[in-house]
């Protein structure tokens, strides 16, 4: 396995991070422990969660696997998202993120978390509330640092002007959407972290299942993308269904299995720190391991270009690339 710095943290993060959003769900608690340990046992020792994953019960699970070896492991969490109806049991503000990290910290059984994610952008609680509210989790030693997720670059940005300006703790970490399917992170997204010298740890670097097939043809359908309404809407259109054929019949060209081609193009992003695999049993697991043993060469980053247009920059002087 491969290590590299987390931002400015000092932390030393795996190259490759396992999701567990499927933990304690449709990987019941056994298949989520046989995840853990083959995770485990290649070098990863990041663990991306987050409270709303089976409302806790992927935090119980996660928690109950690392006991005994915490002090081995780089966990995150979130909050932001809804957990019930209350109207405060949602958003960024203190009262909602005080009382989310302490419930996770319960079914984590942990003291602290080693990153805390905000799980969305909230409006309605002003960025100095927020920061505020990071460094008291810090100096409690509940969180040892924290990051954003689903955030844009100006918010992320305007995060961390505010933090310097006011000696705030800063964020060291961003979690964005990215694939080859899904490229928008690189108009602003990962420039302003590479600027800033902050950690990426991207999501979704499988589309969902879009570019392993699993959305049509022979293969079982992907459970996101027939299921989940918001994975519909995310792949929905014959530019996604065009752009997996013609990645599925590269990777076919290749003799290498999709998922692997797939999460090898995210990490040869040099902004990018590590992507979340994501898988609810073993066999789906294996070949996005296999991606660190799979470097790219320019000639296949270059037609994947192809198959993929890069999105134009933000600029959008097209006649200065």
């Amino acid at each position: 396995m491969q290590y590299t710095s987390l931002g400015s943290s000092g932390m030393q993060v795996s190259r490759l991070a396992l999701g567990t959003m499927t933990f304690g769900g449709r990987a019941d608690r056994a298949e989520s422990e046989r995840l853990y340990r083959i995770a485990r046992e290649r070098g990863i020792n990041l663990f991306d969660c987050a409270n709303v994953y089976g409302r806790g019960e992927a935090e119980r699970t996660l928690g109950a696997l690392v006991k005994g070896e915490r002090e081995h492991v780089i966990i995150t969490t979130k909050a932001h998202s809804p957990m019930s109806d209350d109207p405060n049991d949602r958003g960024c503000s203190a009262k909602n993120l005080t009382q989310s990290l302490h419930q996770s910290l319960k079914r984590l059984g942990s003291d602290y978390v080693d990153l805390f994610f905000l799980h969305g952008y909230d409006e309605a609680t002003e960025d100095e509330e927020v920061l505020a509210t990071m460094q008291k989790f810090v100096l409690q030693g509940k969180i040892l640092s924290f990051g954003v997720s689903n955030y844009s670059a100006w918010q992320t940005q305007r995060l961390i002007t505010k933090a310097r300006s006011a000696n705030l703790p800063l964020l060291q970490c961003i979690q964005p959407m990215y694939n080859l399917a899904k490229r928008t992170a690189e108009i602003e997204i990962l420039p302003m972290a590479r600027s800033q010298g902050i950690g990426v740890i991207t999501y979704s670097p499988l589309g969902g299942g879009l570019l392993t097939g699993r959305y049509t043809g022979d293969r079982e359908p992907s459970v996101r993308l027939v299921e989940n309404p918001r994975y519909k809407a995310r792949y929905r259109g014959r530019g996604y269904e065009q752009v997996a054929a013609q990645f599925l019949g590269f990777a076919n060209e290749l003799a290498i299995h999709p998922a692997t081609l797939a999460v090898s193009w995210v990490l040869a992003n040099d902004a990018v720190t590590a992507p979340i695999l994501g898988a609810a049993n073993t066999e789906q697991l294996a070949p996005s391991l296999a991606a660190l043993e799979y470097p790219l060469t320019a000639e296949m980053l270059k037609h994947l270009d192809a198959i993929s247009l890069p999105p134009a920059p933000f600029h959008d002087r097209t006649e200065q690339e």
